[in-house]
């Protein structure tokens, strides 16, 4: 389980330990654009309406280092004919952009720079050979 790179389902665990509205339809919509020309799917809100969460919970759904499976058992996506075709089979990457350009103002380093090398240095770790050095 890696930072970036398959981040597992401890976000999602986290946030379900409380109280939770169910938002995992939204899994649902993700699957059915899997391998179509709309595959690529933005979900913009506004602040503090749980951008966040929902990457979390797509991170625990997609990531294929965890078994989340029990995390979903009961909530809209399980009852969902493509459930079991995505649940935990892909690589994931996660990034909060916040720790990102917090880290920089303080440093005064650029904030596409410094996720640049963050990424590549676990994508390395996890992948060895796959990244030439710059």
């Amino acid at each position: 389980m890696g930072t970036y790179l398959n981040p597992g389902c401890r976000g999602f665990r986290v946030i379900t330990n409380g109280i939770y509205v169910d938002k995992t339809g939204l899994i649902d919509y993700v699957n059915s654009t899997i391998n179509t020309p709309i595959r690529l799917t933005s979900f913009s809100r506004p602040r503090r309406f749980g951008k966040s969460f929902a990457a979390k919970m797509l991170c625990a759904y997609y990531d294929k280092s965890c078994d989340s499976r029990s995390l979903f058992e009961g909530l809209e996506i399980s009852g969902k004919q493509s459930f079991e075709k995505y649940l935990n089979r892909f690589d994931v990457i996660y990034l909060d952009m916040t720790r990102f350009i917090s880290q920089s103002r303080t440093k005064g380093n650029n904030v596409v720079r410094d996720m640049q090398k963050a990424v590549i240095h676990e994508l390395r770790e996890y992948f060895p050979g796959c990244f030439s050095v710059n």
